[in-house]
């Protein structure tokens, strides 16, 4: 697939390096040219600005910026992105982990507002970069879980493929007015992991006894 990456940081580099490897045709797009050069160069891919981003990215574009700058940048290519899958991977979250779309859109949706031609999906916003960086992603033997909000079916087919290049599952977690509930889930767990030093996955028993079993 051709994938487009717009930003030069921690998950550009991880998520983009493991497309890269597992055999698809990936451009990094930044607004500092040396920086997406040397990226591209160390992940194997090619290097441009944001605009050739989008324009490479025919079967998805990555959204790899910090979420403050998200939908400006989304906005600024509303017409490159027109049709395009979207993948939205930031986090709202702030000082203290506070969620900062709280009480509002959510992250996602604003920026299919920002870019009302993108088909946006969010996912990948749940783990810190350093564990998109497993080859593959699988922990006591079982490979990580990716959940997934959108609405447009072809765009999600997109994206759980891309999971499933990665090693991990895609979870299917309703449309992107569930966004927010995906990215609240975000900021407990940070809060949870960095805040106190706790092993969140243990807050969720087996599936077997999540019902009541």
């Amino acid at each position: 697939m051709r994938i487009g990456i717009v930003g030069t940081g921690n998950m550009a580099d991880a998520l983009g390096g493991q497309w890269a490897r597992a055999g698809h045709d990936v451009l990094v797009g930044g607004r500092d040219a040396d920086r997406a050069a040397a990226l591209a160069e160390r992940i194997g891919a090619r290097a441009g600005g944001p605009r050739d981003a989008v324009g490479h990215g025919t079967d998805a574009v990555l959204l790899a910026v910090p979420y403050g700058a998200a939908a400006t940048v989304a906005a600024g290519l509303a017409g490159a992105l027109a049709d395009r899958t979207l993948i939205d991977c930031t986090n709202p979250v702030g000082p203290g982990f506070v969620l900062e779309t709280r009480g509002g859109p959510s992250a996602a949706e604003r920026l299919a507002a920002a870019a009302p031609g993108a088909r946006v999906v969010k996912a990948f916003n749940l783990c810190h970069e350093s564990v998109w960086r497993h080859s593959p992603p699988v922990f006591g033997g079982r490979p990580l879980a990716v959940p997934l909000c959108g609405d447009h079916a072809p765009a999600l087919a997109t994206v759980r493929r891309l999971v499933r290049d990665l090693g991990c599952e895609p979870l299917a977690a309703g449309g992107l007015d569930r966004a927010a509930l995906l990215e609240a889930t975000a900021a407990l767990l940070i809060g949870l992991w960095v805040g106190e030093g706790a092993d969140a996955q243990a807050i969720a028993p087996p599936l077997e006894y999540a019902a009541g079993g």
